[in-house]
């Protein structure tokens, strides 16, 4: 999948995964942790959207979101 789908997706999935994890964030924020999310989860599951087609995609740019999120609130997030 090209990167520029990834970015549109990961847009997306940023939405998505920061209301799946109750976060309020700021809408460059949101955007940001899902391009990184999309990124990171689209190659991660290159394989699966060979198989699966351009759905796998968006799941893949959601859980690569999620998983940043946790990451960001884990590490980074000060309390």
């Amino acid at each position: 999948m090209p990167v520029v789908a990834l970015i549109i997706i990961g847009a997306a999935a940023g939405f998505l995964a920061t209301r799946l994890m109750r976060i309020e964030a700021d809408i460059p924020t949101t955007m940001l942790v899902g391009i990184v999310g999309a990124l990171v989860g689209g190659f991660i599951l290159r394989a699966l959207l060979a198989v699966m087609g351009w759905m796998s995609g968006f799941v893949g740019a959601v859980l690569g979101a999620l998983l940043v999120l946790w990451v960001w609130q884990t590490y980074f997030q000060r309390r």
